[in-house]
């Protein structure tokens, strides 16, 4: 809520409330969806919203990639809406864009795309492998990392391959490669 003060009758301020009409965020997210649909974006999803104040940004990703021509239309379209039905008042920022190379994979439907990308994950009960993302196939991503052991007095290399259940991740990012 917000707190205006107005005059009274003999010149004091009193509080006045004005409710403050904000979108909720999952009535956000599901208008975000809705104009992904009208656009006909079937290969693009919503990431992540942050709202704050007047500042709402919002995150997308695309099985193909993500590109400036889809942020630009979707916000366009909720440009119109928040321009006509004002839930973040008169003044306010929009930001559509994709999430970033640093930022963490949040969704099972972002790996796929991935494949053969170095990446690091922590997992389960404060694991953490860098390697290979190899496969994903329903629930699981398979990921190919070097695995170091002793064998006698000489230290030996071997490769494997990781399946890592989509729900024990922690966070997993993308490593960028510059070879």
């Amino acid at each position: 809520m917000r707190l205006k003060l107005e005059r009274c009758e003999r010149g004091h301020r009193v509080p006045f409330f004005i409710p403050s009409i904000r979108m909720h965020n999952s009535d956000l997210v599901k208008l975000i969806e809705k104009g992904l649909s009208e656009l006909e974006f079937t290969d693009t999803y919503l990431i992540d919203t942050k709202v704050n104040s007047n500042k709402i940004e919002i995150f997308l990703d695309c099985d193909t990639g993500i590109n400036f021509l889809k942020c630009q239309k979707l916000s366009r379209w909720l440009e119109a809406i928040f321009d006509e039905s004002k839930p973040y008042g008169e003044s306010y920022t929009l930001e559509v864009s994709s999430p970033g190379v640093g930022s963490p994979l949040k969704l099972l439907r972002q790996y796929p795309k991935n494949i053969g990308r170095i990446i690091d994950i922590k997992y389960g009960d404060g694991l953490n492998i860098k390697g290979t993302l190899k496969d994903v196939q329903n629930n699981m991503i398979f990921v190919e990392h070097e695995v170091k052991f002793k064998e006698g007095k000489k230290n030996k290399k071997e490769i494997v391959i990781e399946p890592i259940k989509f729900e024990d991740i922690i966070e997993s990012k993308v490593k960028i490669s510059f070879n």
